[in-house]
């Protein structure tokens, strides 16, 4: 297990978690808005990422038992789940899938696909695309490599040496093969690379792109990277990179800050942070990671678990922990608001102090719409911030906050909007402030 995964169990919430409101079902396939900031469904509505690591969805679960977790999902408000097409470890017989099945016929030889594997797989994406999920898809997963000591093979989580020794030709034949199966799901992000550096992959990686291309898959492609860099700096010359991706187990809304930033503009989402259930992280945590992915210009996030990631022991008792109830809400909070109209406030001008260390996990981040009408910010921790409320339009703004704990609103009443204001929030931990304007004041 990599240090970025390592485990402490949290024990499962009491009593029935809630449902999501079902969110309108997207129309597929996604695209990007002119502006290059935000992902767009074939209606042209923005598309909120809320994602689910899935990893080893294909490889380790029964068809009974994905269409369990697909459902336990799907009734939570997630769209979009992060999927491997092949394990190299983290099956229970890796690389077989559950019913004993090799992803190669030639095992490690890319070229040689197994029919019968790629069936059950498409089983399981077509379920999912049944229920509106976006799958960010793994073609060939790289994964870690640790060196365990003089005489002791190499430990690795992912494809990196097959690649390597399949050589371009063979993994562009790989890539042609996936296109002619999976070509057809209008709902898959295909997902290059995998938790690492490409080193020595990079012609093979950029060469399964390139058959799935050939194969004439048009769906948006990704990258996935090592920890605290982000795809447009891992793949920056690559020619089928449409989707940038943040992944940091780190200063989280600095990253977004810097991928908002990027020129050329690219779209981003949060792809991976701390996982719920490992380094002992805090419900606040988890929350805090989502909606900064929002209000630092991202189109969404996706969250993890242990064991769901992997599909371990108590996966299906994880289902009902605190992170899928946040995201629940976290969902329809964010559905519900112009979420994809915000504009991030990187000079302060709206929230001007109590933001709390630049560098810090409790840094308030603020967002506004470009026509004034709505300003919010996220409040990481409780304190009073001083917010500048003529930066809006009135002649007066409606106040509301909103607990990411509990999903409680609670009116701040109404103020001019003139000068500045010391706001509190009412909860004792994180909070959602937003202003809107309006023209009638309650008194």
């Amino acid at each position: 297990m990599h240090r970025h995964h390592q485990v402490h169990p949290l024990e499962p919430k009491l009593g029935r978690v809630l449902a999501a409101a079902p969110a309108e079902a997207a129309r597929y396939p996604l695209a990007i808005s002119a502006d290059r900031r935000r992902l767009l469904d074939a209606a042209g509505k923005p598309f909120l990422i809320q994602g689910d690591a899935a990893w080893s969805l294909i490889a380790n679960l029964s068809f009974a038992e994905a269409v369990q977790y697909l459902d336990d999902r799907k009734a939570k408000g997630f769209n979009t789940l992060i999927v491997s097409l092949i394990e190299h470890l983290y099956s229970q017989d890796p690389p077989r899938d559950r019913a004993g099945r090799e992803p190669f016929t030639t095992p490690g030889d890319l070229t040689t696909p197994n029919d019968a594997y790629f069936d059950a797989a498409e089983q399981v994406l077509e379920a999912a695309a049944q229920r509106g999920f976006c799958i960010i898809l793994a073609p060939a997963y790289i994964g870690y490599i640790r060196d365990r000591g003089p005489g002791i093979s190499r430990h690795l989580d992912g494809w990196y040496e097959e690649i390597v020794a399949t050589g371009p030709e063979g993994c562009r034949a790989y890539g042609r093969y996936l296109g002619r199966r999976f070509g057809r799901f209008a709902n898959i992000i295909w997902c290059i690379g995998g938790d690492w550096h490409p080193e020595k992959t990079r012609a093979g990686l950029d060469a399964v792109a390139h058959g799935l291309r050939d194969a004439g898959v048009t769906t948006l492609m990704t990258g996935h990277t090592h920890p605290e860099y982000s795809a447009a700096d891992t793949f920056p010359d690559a020619d089928w990179l449409d989707l940038n991706i943040t992944y940091t187990y780190g200063i989280v809304h600095r990253m977004l800050h810097d991928d908002w930033q990027r020129r050329p503009v690219m779209p981003f989402f949060l792809i991976e942070s701390t996982y719920e259930s490992e380094h002992n992280a805090s419900a606040q945590q988890i929350r805090r990671q989502a909606y900064w992915s929002v209000m630092c210009g991202g189109n969404g996030h996706c969250m993890g678990n242990h064991p769901i990631w992997l599909f371990g022991e108590g996966w299906q008792a994880a289902l009902d922990l605190p992170g899928s109830e946040a995201m629940a809400r976290w969902g329809d909070y964010f559905r519900a608001l112009p979420w994809s109209d915000f504009l991030p406030d990187l000079d302060r001008e709206l929230v001007s102090a109590g933001l709390g260390e630049a560098r810090g996990l409790d840094r308030v981040t603020a967002a506004r719409t470009a026509d004034g009408r709505m300003g919010a910010a996220y409040l990481p921790v409780h304190r009073p911030v001083e917010v500048q409320l003529d930066r809006l339009h009135g002649p007066w703004l409606d106040v509301e906050w909103f607990d990411p704990a509990s999903g409680r609103r609670v009116s701040g009443g109404t103020l001019r909007a003139k000068g500045p204001a010391i706001l509190t929030p009412p909860f004792d931990e994180d909070a959602m402030l937003v202003l809107t304007s309006t023209g009638i004041s309650d008194g």
